[in-house]
């Protein structure tokens, strides 16, 4: 049965990292005592030990030990070994070009379909739907497909913003993009504001968080999701 958290956002503003999702954390790898950490997306450039560290420093707080990817020579077998699995944020087109290069894409997909516990936020987050398409990231590296996890039959716009009625700045807005994405693309894509999170048990999926999120639909208007809005049924 799945077990997934797919969170907008790792770090609320003022906050430290994953400090508001850490109690959700702490049920959900209950039975962990050790973490794989994905580090590929690498925010900023910085190196695969570091962002590792820093994730191993949060885990550590609720007694989980965490060991990055790139430190077993086979990351496949770690993957297929591994009691949960949180892979973090950065840049999409690199952690999907990683994970394609080291063959784990497809696998990481089964592990969790097969009930593996698993954390994305941002670009782990993206990944989990049916496409990379609907990133906020620049291209920096071109990866061999945008085809991604599948654990959730729709796509996530993590970090979505509403349009700022106050600002004079007249470039897109990210509701203008989504459609631009539905211009060809029939895949519905879910706007997850920072501090939302999706919890997805088995077949159900659940909008956690005290905020709504946006629902897009290829040609239909956007649509308004309360917390705790069952999306089980979206395609």
């Amino acid at each position: 049965m799945k077990n997934i958290l797919i969170a907008s956002t790792s770090t609320l503003h003022g906050g430290s990292y994953l400090e508001y999702l850490l109690p959700t954390l702490q049920e959900h790898f209950k039975n962990c005592k050790n973490l794989l950490f994905i580090p590929y997306a690498r925010p900023g450039g910085i190196s695969h030990d570091e962002y590792t560290q820093k994730a191993a420093q949060v885990f550590s707080s609720i007694g989980i030990d965490v060991r990055g990817i790139h430190e077993f020579e086979n990351p496949q077998d770690a993957v297929k070994n591994a009691e949960g699995i949180f892979t973090g944020g950065g840049n999409t087109f690199l952690l999907v070009t990683q994970l394609y290069k080291n063959n784990v894409m497809q696998l990481l997909s089964e592990t969790v379909k097969n009930g593996t516990p698993y954390l994305g936020s941002s670009a782990g987050s993206n990944i989990c739907g049916l496409s990379m398409q609907t990133t906020n990231d620049m291209p920096i590296i071109y990866p061999p497909s945008f085809q991604t996890l599948g654990l959730i039959p729709f796509n996530i716009n993590p970090h979505y913003l509403d349009a700022d009625l106050q600002s004079k700045h007249m470039g897109e807005t990210r509701e203008t993009r989504i459609k631009e994405f539905h211009a060809f693309n029939a895949i519905p894509v879910l706007g997850l504001r920072e501090g939302s999170w999706l919890e997805v048990k088995g077949d159900k999926i659940t909008l956690k968080g005290n905020l709504s999120a946006r629902l897009f639909t290829q040609n239909k208007e956007p649509q308004e999701l309360a917390p705790e809005s069952d999306l089980s049924d979206l395609k």
